[in-house]
């Protein structure tokens, strides 16, 4: 992209906005020198944020060890078996008006014990709140999973809504610069005051701290996406050009409120926090219920040196199997109270799902707004730009035959810049807000991510060219 010095300065600028610009200022900023450079995906990104990102493999985690605890709670349902054996030495004197009978003697033992409960309340109802804590943890992961890909694509925009403002503020200070160029000429052959000069020296100064700290906000961004995702270098595919960006559909508020109530992992952890009390106030309630368990045993004795019932050697050999029943009569009303704890406690998480549900409901109702704002400030931004575009070709006609003076150039081509900026941000804002929008009805998933790839472009960073000193006529 070369300017020819015979070419009108509005449309030089306006070729600064050209597709490559993201990638331009991406080469120049982070590779250091003009080398291409490998663009990554939306998709890709996410996936290598899928594998690297420690809160995603937290909730896998936890996800793993909430099964394994569920299936813990069915051993009180299932058969329990142990062997015992011992070996015990004794020392026995027996006195009367019989002469002093002694025996030293040895005793081993061994024994098979099994236990089945057949009746037993408490651990049933542990073993069904082991499940709901399993269906708990998978909705804590799609949760944790709707987040990391919201966070993907908020990291992955702020990258490139900073490459679109350093690009603009760098375009800015070349046109400054011409402004200023053009403005001492016109004063040498005196056309032009020296105040003209002097504002362009001015707002140039303004634009290169403008420039510094947008480069530092690129950097932080840069740093923040690449912390996400375990990649350095990181380079996001930009917009494809021209702009479309996706319809939302459905288009309907009350559609993704209804989903929500059914999708949101929000509701569904309360739902099953309601579940998990009432299984509680079961527990407590059988503490006043009976357990009936089936015990068997077989075991068998030795005593190598007798016993005082039968002073020879001998083996024993003995086996049981019985119901056992156990009824709770008084415990000191641990067992009320605990009954009253429960109850309370249930009423607490009917009141959780129930705020539960009001605050998904306001997150769909701002995320959908917010989408719906965002594509009204995308056309209305679009207007803008292309009026400023306008406005700043008429300041410069006007400068020229001295209608108008420097400063009203130089507000007209910041107006432009900014108005570039704002669109820029308004487009990543819109394409957010749409993942945030199902991230509040709960039903984000990566096809998604698809989607919003889709309105990406495949390319190249490019390198950075080379720029004018002068546009002159």
């Amino acid at each position: 992209m070369v300017f020819s010095f015979g070419q009108p300065f509005p449309r030089a600028f306006a070729s600064l906005f050209a597709p490559s610009a993201i990638q331009i200022a991406c080469a120049a900023l982070l590779a250091g020198a003009p080398v291409a450079v490998q663009a990554q995906s939306l998709v890709q990104l996410t996936e290598q944020a899928q594998a690297y990102d420690a809160a995603w493999q937290s909730a896998r985690a936890q996800l793993d060890a909430t099964i394994s605890k569920g299936a813990q709670a069915k051993a009180g349902l299932l058969p329990q078996v142990g062997i015992q054996a011992g070996s015990q030495y004794s020392e026995t004197r027996v006195r009367g008006s019989f002469p002093t009978q002694q025996l030293d003697a040895r005793q081993d033992s061994a024994s098979l014990q099994a236990k089945q409960p057949l009746y037993n309340p408490a651990n049933l109802a542990t073993y069904r709140q082991g499940e709901r804590n399993v269906d708990l943890a998978y909705a804590q992961v799609d949760a944790a999973s709707q987040d990391l890909l919201v966070r993907s694509a908020r990291a992955y925009f702020q990258v490139l809504a900073a490459l679109d403002t350093l690009h603009l503020v760098q375009a800015q200070k070349r046109a400054v610069a011409e402004q200023y160029e053009y403005a001492k000429r016109n004063f040498e052959i005196g056309t032009a005051t020296v105040t003209d000069s002097r504002e362009a020296q001015a707002r140039f100064d303004l634009v290169r701290a403008q420039e510094i700290a947008t480069e530092n906000d690129l950097r932080v961004a840069q740093a923040a996406l690449e912390q996400l995702v375990g990649v350095a270098g990181a380079a996001p595919w930009p917009l494809a050009q021209p702009v479309r960006l996706p319809e939302l559909l459905p288009n309907d508020l009350q559609t993704w409120l209804d989903t929500a109530q059914t999708d949101s992992p929000l509701i569904r952890q309360a739902l099953i926090a309601v579940d998990m009390s009432q299984l509680e106030t079961d527990k407590a309630y059988a503490g006043h219920k009976p357990t009936v368990d089936l015990q068997a045993s077989y075991g068998t004795q030795r005593n190598p040196d007798g016993s005082l019932t039968l002073p020879m050697r001998n083996n024993s050999t003995v086996g049981t199997v019985g119901v056992v029943m156990n009824i709770p009569l008084f415990a000191g009303f641990a067992v009320q109270n605990r009954v009253k704890e429960t109850l309370s406690l249930e009423e607490k998480a009917r009141a959780d799902l129930e705020d539960a549900k009001r605050q998904v409901n306001q997150a769909v109702r701002t995320a959908f707004l917010g989408v719906q704002s965002g594509y009204g400030q995308v056309q209305a931004l679009e207007a803008a730009v292309a009026s400023s575009q306008s406005a700043l070709e008429a300041n410069l006609l006007g400068y020229e035959v001295g209608v108008r003076i420097n400063m009203d150039v130089l507000n007209a081509q910041s107006q432009l810049y900014q108005s570039q900026k704002d669109l820029a941000q308004a487009r990543y804002n819109l394409l957010v807000g749409q993942l945030q929008l199902r991230q509040a009805a709960g039903n984000l998933r990566m096809q998604d991510v698809h989607s919003i790839n889709a309105v990406l472009s495949p390319a190249q960073l490019a390198t950075v060219p080379t720029i004018p000193s002068s546009l002159k006529k």
